[in-house]
């Protein structure tokens, strides 16, 4: 089960061309996407409502989609408008439309109750095309349950043992953390005092191999699949822990979960750093050596989901560093009952 009254990242927007559709299940829907002539993004329920089949299969007339098996045509909102064996259109020819949005260079689709969808809600990740910033990110394809990829970032111990050659350092998993609920979020902080920069800070901040910084990692999580890292290191003793950054430097790593089935995710992620900005191969850097990074992490995934499925979910043991994971696990269980329980009024209304 996932949240539904939620805005969801459904694709990068060049994703979404003119003149091209794209299918894409979410939430365990397929949906197809695809832009009006004004460029306005438009999303509907990937099935003809008359032999189910798919209109990403078939042709957009206008702002329109025309379906390939018998031409039945459909509007933005998802109404028939034109069946060409017969000129009178049945009331219930229609599929469904979804919400859609278009912000920090993704297309946002809105789950739930149309009504309800309110785009002030959309998550804030203005560091994707901010002035001030550079960012660059993809799309990864993920082989396991999004919460499992939530857990993942709200704990970062195990960059020391997945990522030694990029992000990780010996020094990580002996640091306490400390996790704070924030209404429905979460906010995991560490910081990992006067310690050898691992190779990826090396490498950004151009500190060298036997120079100790003050590093810091500090998550906010927000429902359903919202997780953006603010994460830097500055020379040790200078001031990072009270406020003063200006002998490191700052990134933000930025990551929209959207739920594909219950057992693989859509991962839209970015780096953005404010240091340097005006070089584009320090933004390239950053990408690279952070995607090989959550390369190794999809393989894990890969594999806890794997023995999920071969063990029948299995009972766990948790400890203090899985605090923010079973924190935001809370929440989201908390959004799901309610969004139950709201149905069953409606449904008794």
């Amino acid at each position: 089960m996932f949240p539904r009254n939620y805005w969801y990242v459904a694709a990068w927007a060049d994703e979404v061309r003119r003149q091209e559709m794209l299918r894409r299940t979410i939430c365990d829907e397929p949906v197809v996407l695809y832009r009006r002539e004004d460029g306005r993004p438009a999303a509907l329920e990937d099935r003809c409502c008359h032999r189910h089949m798919p209109l990403s299969d078939g042709r957009i007339r206008g702002d329109n989609v025309e379906c390939l098996y018998h031409g039945l045509t459909y509007d933005p909102t998802g109404a028939c408008i034109r069946v060409p064996s017969q000129t009178q259109i049945p009331p219930d020819a229609r599929v469904r439309s979804y919400p859609v949005a278009e912000r920090y260079g993704w297309v946002w689709i809105w789950m739930g109750e149309p009504a309800l969808a309110d785009p002030a809600a959309i998550e804030d990740f203005h560091w994707m095309d901010h002035p001030d910033w550079r960012a660059k990110g993809e799309r990864l394809a993920v082989d396991a349950n999004y919460m499992l990829l939530v857990d993942n970032l709200l704990d970062l111990t195990h960059l020391q043992f997945v990522h030694p050659t990029t992000l990780g350092t010996e020094a990580i998993s002996g640091n306490p953390i400390k996790t704070e609920r924030i209404g429905d979020g979460v906010r995991v902080t560490r910081w990992i005092m006067d310690s050898p920069a691992p190779p990826f800070f090396q490498k950004a901040g151009g500190f060298a191999p036997d120079e100790n910084v003050d590093r810091w990692q500090i998550i906010d999580f927000t429902p359903p699949g919202f997780v953006r890292l603010d994460v830097g290191a500055a020379k040790a003793g200078t001031g990072a822990p009270e406020g003063d950054r200006s002998q490191g430097i700052t990134m933000r790593n930025l990551n929209a979960i959207t739920p594909e089935t219950d057992g693989t995710t859509h991962y839209f992620w970015a780096q953005a750093h404010d240091f340097r900005i005006d070089d584009p191969t320090v933004t390239e850097l950053l990408f690279r050596q952070v995607h090989t990074a959550f390369l190794e992490d999809l393989a894990v995934l890969k594999a806890q989901q794997a023995n999920i499925d071969a063990f029948g979910e299995p009972p766990q043991v948790d400890f203090n560093q899985d605090a923010g994971g079973l924190q935001a696990r809370r929440a989201l269980q908390r959004i799901l009952d309610a969004e139950a329980n709201a149905g069953g009024l409606r449904a008794r209304a």
